[in-house]
């Protein structure tokens, strides 16, 4: 009894110190961004255009002057709301979004990144609307305001994106856990800069150091969620990295100014093209972003460069000092 006694001891001391092991830098990062402690308020302005009385329509216009165009008139914007397309868009949304405690909470931790990487940055004010499924303008960033278009984000098997005109490889996102994402994403385009980009390979640097953005600015979503690939794709891209890399170098694509190039492997699209039946079928699209991704991750973990250092250095300075290797 007493060999057992002792014996429990010794194992529950290895398991707290292998805890105390994993305990790693990131973790202890994480918790002081987490204390920045960001606090927002969601102004949910579709609401209360859905529910406003033409007696109340003068005060929301008051308060939201820059959601009603002066060139359309009271009578244009009470007519939309009584629109049958914008009473079910209000309702979907209504019902789905009826709590936002989970997306607020992970709007705050974006935000907490945002304040920590970037201590210039103002958390601004966060207006969630419709947009009658204007999926190009899910999300729009300026210094002082966020507008979040809701209707697009209300389940990647509504029946508004399954029976509509909308392709299924762009709908498949269309789900609550995709608001922040698609918020970080449009955080990466504020805060890198596009340079000139004349080959693949400045499309992929560009697009790595977005998804590398990400990776800082909202690390509680999976990879597959922050590049929007399904769990098997990511698998797919992992597991065939460097027959994609061997790709690129045997034919010379890299360096290659071809203008179809971004169309093939950069842009949203349901598979890379490589023009091999074998392999398109099974492959999903914009690996260039995928593999450009590695080489800025790479290019940061062998070079002590700070973040926003790295968004301006050229395609050239990241692709040389980077060491990457794919993995086999």
């Amino acid at each position: 009894m007493l060999f057992k006694f002792y014996l429990k001891n010794l194992i529950f001391c290895f398991v707290i110190f292998f805890m105390v092991l994993s305990c790693k830098p990131e973790n202890e990062l994480e918790k002081r961004i987490a204390k920045l402690n960001t606090s927002i308020d969601i102004e949910r302005f579709d609401m209360l255009f859905a529910n406003v009385s033409p007696n109340d329509f003068p005060n929301l216009k008051k308060e939201y002057p820059f959601m009603f165009p002066e060139q359309y008139s009271d009578s244009f914007w009470l007519a939309k709301k009584n629109d049958t397309l914008q009473k079910l868009l209000s309702q979907e949304v209504s019902k789905v979004f009826s709590d936002f405690s989970a997306p607020k909470a992970d709007i705050e931790s974006l935000f907490n990144h945002l304040t920590y990487y970037f201590p210039e940055f103002v958390p601004p004010r966060v207006i969630t609307v419709t947009n009658e499924v204007d999926y190009r303008n899910k999300v729009i960033v300026t210094d002082s305001l966020v507008l979040l278009a809701l209707d697009n984000y209300l389940g990647s098997d509504h029946e508004f994106y399954v029976y509509g005109n909308i392709p299924k490889y762009v709908y498949q996102d269309f789900k609550k856990e995709q608001v922040v994402i698609d918020l970080a994403q449009a955080y990466a385009k504020k805060f890198v800069p596009r340079q000139h980009n004349k080959t693949l390979l400045d499309e992929m640097v560009y697009f790595g150091k977005l998804l590398y953005f990400k990776d800082r600015v909202i690390p509680f979503k999976t990879e597959a969620e922050r590049i929007n690939y399904q769990p098997e794709q990511l698998r797919w891209a992992i597991d065939n990295e460097s027959y994609i890399w061997r790709y690129f170098v045997e034919r010379e694509l890299l360096f290659s100014t071809d203008s179809k190039l971004p169309s093939r492997f950069i842009n949203p699209a349901p598979f890379t093209k490589f023009y091999l039946e074998e392999i398109d079928a099974e492959s999903p699209g914009r690996l260039g972003q995928y593999i450009g991704w590695q080489i800025v991750r790479a290019y940061m973990e062998n070079n002590n460069v700070n973040l926003t250092d790295m968004f301006v250095k050229s395609t050239e300075e990241i692709f040389n000092n980077s060491k990457f290797k794919p993995r086999k």
